[in-house]
């Protein structure tokens, strides 16, 4: 039977986990592994609260949950609620590596910076929100001329097609 010396509060934004200090002790070179280390060796660490007895993290509380599973189970699963980055920035600051996401997860984990590198394409020439386009300004009567319209179609279209025709031209066709 495992005494409750060794055991651990984590206060994590507002909500108290309990665990073992053996199984902080699961995920070697992370910030909870050397917290359980060092909790045991009577070096608290700074988070430590002796009123309370607890160490405190002003941290995402549900993402930690899922966390704190992942030193219990080994399986390391992304929360549905959650975008992709912050999960990210956690597993960070908890010194997890992100490659321990789960496959069945991974996915969700990726969404958002896959479609980051996906926008990059709308950067070319032609594209860029930054590039005045004759489209979207006027000249001072307020009127577009024919042909500064007509320019910028000829400049467009021929990448536009080629986008539609041939699928795997170029980032832009991907999307």
């Amino acid at each position: 039977k495992t005494s409750s010396s060794s055991k651990i509060v984590l206060n994590v934004g507002g909500f108290k986990h309990e665990t073992y200090i053996s199984t902080l002790r699961n995920i070697p070179d992370s910030r909870l592994c050397n917290l359980g280390e060092r909790h045991q060796s009577m070096n608290k660490a700074s988070e430590y609260d002796a009123n309370k007895n607890e160490y405190f993290f002003d941290r995402h509380p549900g993402v930690f949950a899922h966390i704190l599973n992942y030193y219990r189970t080994g399986k390391l699963h992304c929360p549905n609620d959650v975008c992709g980055p912050v999960f990210e920035e956690e597993l960070q600051y908890w010194g997890i590596d992100e490659e321990q996401v789960e496959t069945c997860c991974w996915e969700l984990y990726k969404q958002h910076r896959e479609k980051q590198e996906k926008l990059k394409c709308f950067k070319l020439p032609g594209f860029d929100d930054t590039e005045e386009s004759p489209l979207l300004t006027s000249q001072d009567s307020g009127l577009f001329e024919a042909e500064d319209v007509i320019s910028w179609w000829s400049r467009v279209q021929p990448k536009i097609w080629k986008s539609l025709e041939e699928p795997h031209s170029s980032q832009l066709a991907k999307v």
